[in-house]
């Protein structure tokens, strides 16, 4: 089987959970390490699916691998290739498919519920799921809906928290990816910002975010399943 090409942007936001998944699947994969200078394929040949993780960056930032992943991510598009971003990932895919990325109203940081906000279209991702789902997030920015799209889940700080484009890929402006030990590196490594934000009503602390970790890192891999079962479907064989 071709192998899903997983693209890292920070050493502490690694693929986590994902990759458990997709190696409970039997389904290969290679990492694509941008921060650690790995270059950005040309073309998706041998590539079954792209996915694409989160990073502390903006997409407006001047860096100089983001139009060549821009560009690998409307191939994708145009060649019918699966793509799934998560945060960074999904604004990427935004800015690559013509919509646009800035402040959210609110820095939003540690766990908050998404709710579906179209059913029909949340329903081959999520099931018949009617009752808020719990999230991970960490964020300071949001995205327009790329041109085509469908929003499918929303949260109390953020709008646009989920989006799905010709029943093959995903935006998620939240972390499905977390597992107890990312949570923890994060808090560790983000006590700074964690503490510069704290008056905003979308900050937890480090304490309230690692508390009960276990049981609701595995209430959230429910979720992700979920969403992983629906996107390896479209992967190409």
């Amino acid at each position: 089987m071709l192998s899903v090409l997983v693209f890292r942007h920070s050493p502490t936001e690694g693929p986590g959970y994902f990759t458990t998944f997709l190696d409970r699947h039997g389904i290969p994969w290679k990492l694509v390490r941008i921060d650690a200078g790995d270059a950005v394929p040309e073309n998706l040949n041998g590539v079954s699916g792209v996915c694409l993780m989160g990073g502390p960056m903006s997409v407006n930032d001047d860096l100089p691998w983001i139009p060549s992943v821009l560009a690998l991510i409307r191939q994708a598009v145009a060649s019918d290739v699966p793509l799934i971003g998560h945060c960074l990932g999904a604004q990427l895919m935004v800015k690559a498919l013509g919509g646009s990325v800035g402040p959210n109203p609110v820095k939003e940081i540690g766990w908050g519920d998404v709710r579906i906000t179209d059913a029909d279209a949340a329903r081959p991702w999520l099931g018949d799921a009617t009752q808020p789902m719990p999230a991970f997030h960490w964020h300071g920015e949001t995205f327009s809906l790329p041109p085509g799209s469908t929003r499918i889940l929303e949260s109390a700080f953020c709008a646009n928290q989920a989006y799905v484009l010709n029943d093959r890929h995903i935006g998620l402006q939240c972390h499905v990816e977390m597992t107890p030990e990312l949570v923890a590196s994060w808090c560790e490594n983000g006590a700074a910002e964690i503490a510069a934000a704290s008056d905003s009503p979308g900050v937890q602390s480090a304490t309230a975010i690692q508390a009960d970790l276990s049981a609701r890192t595995d209430r959230l891999h429910q979720l992700a399943d979920k969403i992983y079962s629906r996107w390896i479907q479209g992967l190409r064989k």
